[in-house]
Order: structure tokens, then C-alpha cells, then sequence
């Protein structure tokens, strides 16, 4: 197989067709596309680049630097939907990619691009793909970490991997900022954003309600930012911090975005909306239990990794979505006033405020 193309042997420099990536549709996972965008745009500064993206994460494209447009087209999980990868195609061959790199090693995410005929379809052996790529990188399970099998992509073939990857940015202008903290009648103050929600209930810490309160006791301003999943347990943080809790759950991710750049510190689960925090370089907490830090924490580096160190445990981390022994004890040994405590000090230290 002839590999002596942008993504093989040699490079073409004068090649300004627009690449298409093709990635993994989860929050947290679509911010760190952007390390990807950013890979290629080294490469090839002349090239666009657009990413395919659901309507729940097309949002994050208006902040990307780097990201020419996002091509929002929602595809079933359950199905193959025919129509709709056709449809896909058609749209896809109208924008004359040049390049698709093709992130998940599914069988139904390289259907569209080969369908548009994109001259060069990038992508990790698997199931049974032969025929939708075109451009085969093999060793996928021989890399450490998620970013690391993204990013290889959008380097040459057998490249090594840098000793760092570019960090994902998310770039939101300050009169947006402002705007948003007008319209839902909020101050200008340093606030304390929490996001209580993640995929998986064992990565969810159990005591933002204490937290709350506490950080209300102590005169700061708390929001609680998620989903339309997350109003019920934000009613419960609600009920728990009185009128210095704010609700701002709701179904629009722009909503979630704009409430971490307005944060003065961001307390959150593994979940996206730690990375988005990150991302914004707002100073972010990470509570972690289940899933580790080094695999997967944000590239940009977090004000504090929040874990528990009373005791060893001997199944953390698992990785699984639901604790199966100890009793979920490697959240419940992180105690609201640590969390506190490390927030306040986070403050102290990037907003100049207080700390007594």
C-alpha cells in the first residue's frame, strides 16, 4: 500500500485542501480534540480544518482557535442510519476534503468519509475497516494515553510522540463574558463553580450540598453548572447553600462554557466540564476516585488533583461506571472541608483574595 502522502512518506506543502476530523462526540473528549487541531495546524498552517460535531458540542466550536467550522450532523448510536450517512456524504464531498482523519475505530464513523470519496481517510486498524481507509495506522494499543492515540493521527506515520502534546484552548471574548453574567443577573465577583455531574455514577463525589454551604458560610458566590441530568442534584446543592447557590443547569452547553470562563475556580467530577474549565484556563479542581489522573486529566494541568490519601485502596483505580466493593469509599474519604479548604486556597492565590 503506497503511503507516500501528507500522512506517509512525503509531505506536500502546497496542498491547502481543508482536513476533516472525525471525532469522539463526549464533552470531555471533543475539547481535547482541540490538541488535535492544533497538531495539524503546525503542519499545515494553510490547510482548514473542520470537525464533525453533534448538536451538543457544536458550541465549542465558536471558541476554538484554529477551527474553521464545525459540520453538525447527529448519527443515531444505536443504528447505522442509512439515509443520514448519505446525506453526511453528500455534504462532505460538496467541501472537497482532502483529508479525513477518522479518531474512533469504529466501523460506522468511516462510512460517511469514504462514501464522499475523501482522497485520504486516516484512522487505527479495526473493525474490519478495510475499504472505508485508506491510510492504516497500526500499534493504537501500544499508546498510553487517549491523547495519545488522537493526536499520532495528525502526524506523519511512524512518528514519535512529542514529550508534550500542544494543550486544548477555548477562547471565549470577555464582552461575552460579561454579557452572560449580565443577563442571569449576576455579580462581577470571584465565583465558585461546581459541576456535580459525570458519566458514571462512581465518579460522582457525594458532598457538593455540605461544599455549598460551606463556601456560602465562608461569603463566596456558588453556581452549579450541568445538564438538564444534573437539576435534581442541583436542587439538592440549592436546598443545602440557601440564596448564594445559583442553578444554571440547563440543555445548552454554551450556558455550561460561559459559567467556567466567568469562574473564579471550578470544582468538578472527571466529567467534560472539567475539561472545558481547563481548557478556558479557569483554575480547575478535579475530584478523582475511580479513574486515574495520569490517563485522564486535562493536558492543560489542573490547580489541584483532588484524591483521597487516608488510606490505600486496592481496587482504585477501576475504571468502572458503578463501585462494585468498599463502598465507594475513595469519594467518601474526600471530606467537603478539604474540598474547601483547597478552593479557598486556589482563590488566595489566583484572585488575590482572602484567605482566613
Amino acid at each position: 500500500m503506497n503511503n507516500d502522502s501528507q500522512f506517509g512518506g512525503s509531505e506536500d506543502r502546497s496542498d491547502t485542501r481543508p482536513i476533516l476530523i472525525v471525532p469522539y462526540m463526549w464533552i470531555g473528549d471533543f475539547v481535547r480534540n482541540h490538541t488535535v487541531v492544533r497538531v495539524l495546524k503546525e503542519r499545515w498552517p494553510d490547510r482548514p480544518v473542520d470537525l464533525l460535531t453533534t448538536s451538543q458540542c457544536a458550541p465549542l466550536i465558536d471558541y476554538m482557535p484554529g477551527v474553521r467550522a464545525g459540520i453538525v450532523w447527529d448519527l443515531p448510536r444505536s443504528r447505522l442510519a442509512v439515509g443520514r450517512q448519505l446525506g453526511l456524504a453528500r455534504l462532505l464531498r460538496e467541501r472537497n476534503y482532502g483529508t479525513a482523519l477518522v479518531l474512533p475505530r469504529t466501523w460506522k464513523a468511516a462510512i460517511a468519509p469514504a462514501l464522499a470519496g475523501i482522497p485520504e481517510r486516516v484512522g487505527f486498524v479495526g473493525e474490519f475497516r478495510f475499504g472505508l481507509l485508506n491510510r492504516w495506522r497500526w500499534g493504537e494499543k501500544k499508546l498510553p494515553r487517549f491523547i495519545d492515540k488522537n493526536a499520532a493521527l495528525a502526524q506523519p506515520d511512524g512518528a514519535p510522540l512529542p514529550r508534550e502534546w500542544p494543550v486544548p484552548q477555548l477562547r471565549v471574548p470577555a464582552e461575552e463574558i460579561a454579557g452572560w453574567r449580565q443577563a442571569n443577573g449576576l455579580s462581577a465577583g470571584a465565583a465558585v463553580a461546581l459541576a456535580p455531574g459525570s458519566v458514571g455514577a462512581s465518579k460522582r463525589w457525594t458532598f457538593y450540598p455540605e461544599a455549598a454551604r460551606l463556601l456560602v458560610e465562608r461569603g463566596l458566590e456558588v453556581w452549579v453548572v450541568g445538564g438538564p441530568a444534573e437539576k435534581g442534584l442541583a436542587q439538592e446543592i440549592v436546598a443545602a447553600g440557601g440564596a448564594g447557590v445559583r442553578d444554571l443547569t440547563g440543555n445548552d452547553l454554551r450556558n455550561g462554557i460561559l459559567a467556567m470562563a466567568a469562574a473564579g475556580v471550578a470544582i468538578s467530577n472527571d466529567s467534560g466540564l472539567m475539561h472545558i474549565a481547563a481548557a478556558l484556563d479557569t483554575p480547575t479542581m478535579g475530584i478523582f476516585g475511580p479513574t486515574s489522573p495520569s490517563l485522564w486529566a486535562p493536558l492543560n494541568g489542573l490547580a489541584a488533583t483532588v484524591v483521597q490519601n487516608r488510606s490505600v485502596l486496592a481496587c482504585q483505580p477501576c475504571q468502572s461506571t458503578t463501585c462494585k466493593m468498599n463502598d465507594h469509599r475513595c469519594m467518601r474519604d474526600i471530606t467537603a472541608q478539604d474540598v474547601v479548604e483547597i478552593a479557598r486556597e486556589v482563590l488566595a492565590r489566583t484572585q488575590g483574595l482572602e484567605n482566613g
